[in-house]
């Protein structure tokens, strides 16, 4: 029998029942906790029809031990956290403007792979590609940091990263790969049309096959001591110079 997923916290829960109601088969609400930020998240489980629990936070603490799970706590039905690899070519031909896409080359932290789900989503990135081996998953951490970006933002998880990147460049998508050796500069760089920003794993980088799929690679201008960012920062600043140059704001 496949174990209970659950996404827990306060901006988690909400991203989940404000994209992807019917995922929760669940809600878990300790007792008290029934005003203030809480309220909105009942109004909604109430409006979909979705059971709720008021138990003890003992008992969430049991349930998930060391999470923060803030009083709340989403059991989810069988899902599947990652869209189909096999729907990529569609998807990207689906899209109505230039792609913007972020390749995660090997993050295997939740929490930087949460982080840059967020980051992506502020952004407007239509999707996330990372590789099925040797790399973080959709987890309730992952989900506990994107704070519902993981609900919107589609994630591909691929068999063969290069197959991949070459996929791409075949549907006119150019890649530009984050490298602190780069000679190209970040402000430097045309993001304007459409692309895959491809960022790689914490502390090694871009792996040699994926940088040499790269069609350029660029670097954020550092002025301090500091020799690199961590990736979910590098992503988030990538990210919105890319949303910039695309006219982004609201």
């Amino acid at each position: 029998m496949a174990e209970t997923e659950y996404v827990y916290g306060l901006h988690a829960v909400e991203g989940l029942l404000a994209n992807s109601p019917g995922r929760i088969a669940e809600l878990s609400v300790a007792a008290g906790r029934e005003e203030g930020r809480i309220a909105p998240l009942l109004q909604q489980a109430a409006a979909a029809d979705i059971p709720v629990r008021r138990v003890p936070r003992r008992e969430l603490d049991a349930l998930l031990p060391n999470a923060r799970h803030q009083g709340v706590i989403a059991a989810l039905r069988k899902i599947l956290p990652e869209t189909r690899e096999q729907d990529l070519p569609a998807f990207i031909e689906a899209l109505q403007e230039p792609a913007f896409l972020l390749i995660l080359d090997g993050v295997q932290d939740p929490h930087n792979l949460g982080a840059c789900l967020r980051s992506a989503d502020a952004a407007g990135v239509h999707a996330v590609i990372v590789p099925r081996d040797r790399a973080a998953r959709i987890t309730p951490v992952v989900r506990k940091v994107a704070c519902g970006a993981a609900e919107s933002v589609p994630v591909f998880s691929v068999t063969n990263l290069a197959r991949t990147l070459r996929l791409l460049k075949q549907a006119g998508i150019w890649l530009y790969g984050a490298s602190d050796d780069a000679e190209g500069g970040l402000y430097d760089t045309d993001l304007s049309g459409p692309l895959a920003l491809v960022l790689g794993a914490e502390g090694r980088g871009l792996r040699r096959l994926t940088r040499d799929h790269c069609d350029h690679l660029v670097a954020i201008p550092m002025a301090g001591q500091v020799a690199s960012l961590n990736v979910s920062v590098a992503a988030g600043v990538l990210l919105f110079e890319a949303r910039r140059q695309r006219g982004g704001g609201r």
